[in-house]
């Protein structure tokens, strides 16, 4: 899912309705990409920063509502899960975000028919960087972890550093935050790649 566009449009939205101006929507943009992708913490700098009325919970559960609304998957990420299944790899959704806010986005833009299975975070009690979370997707899909496999993601810490933890190959999608590129620092050699074409690189 392209969430760096996603978030623009709904980063105007959200200064457009609380009247931060041009401005309002640069420092949102900045905050997401200062390396804040957990939204509570996200939603309380932005509490504090602009001074918003209402909680941080409340902030965050209008944000939940709206992003599925927002999210769109892009046809060529699309297509090449439908080519990797058909290549005879068995694909899984593995994450950590909130479960309501991502099982709305993966049903409404697609992704939910183009995997084997998924592994939420919030549904089965266990997080990564647990190997756990990517022994219980693989078991979704009918295989063992030990078998190998590959994890695309766009965190250096909780997509590449613990996808070779738990023994499997790794693609990174790297969205230039300042927290990748500090992350990067200390995660050796890093495969880097835009998600349609990590899928052709793992059939090749």
């Amino acid at each position: 899912m392209e969430l760096d566009e996603e978030f623009h449009v709904w980063a105007v939205e959200f200064a457009q309705g609380h009247g931060l101006g041009h401005d309002g929507v640069s420092r949102l943009i900045g905050l997401d990409r200062s390396g804040y992708p957990h939204r509570e913490v996200f939603f309380t700098k932005t509490k504090d920063h602009f001074g918003l009325p209402g909680s941080v919970d409340e902030l965050w559960s209008r944000y939940r509502r709206r992003m599925p609304y927002i999210v769109r998957c892009r046809p060529e990420v699309l297509s090449g899960l439908s080519h990797l299944r058909v290549s005879g790899w068995r694909v899984a959704i593995v994450t950590n975000r909130t479960a309501d806010k991502r099982l709305r986005k993966i049903r409404r833009t697609g992704p939910a028919e183009a995997v084997d299975a998924m592994a939420l975070s919030g549904i089965v009690g266990v997080r990564k960087p647990e190997t756990r979370l990517f022994e219980i997707a693989a078991e979704r899909c009918g295989m063992a972890l030990s078998s190998g496999g590959w994890v695309v993601g766009d965190s250096l810490t909780a997509d590449v550093a613990d996808g070779r933890s738990a023994g499997l190959r790794t693609i990174w999608i790297d969205k230039g935050t300042r927290q990748t590129r500090s992350a990067r620092r200390t995660t050796p050699s890093p495969m880097s790649w835009r998600p349609w074409r990590a899928c052709r690189a793992v059939i090749l």
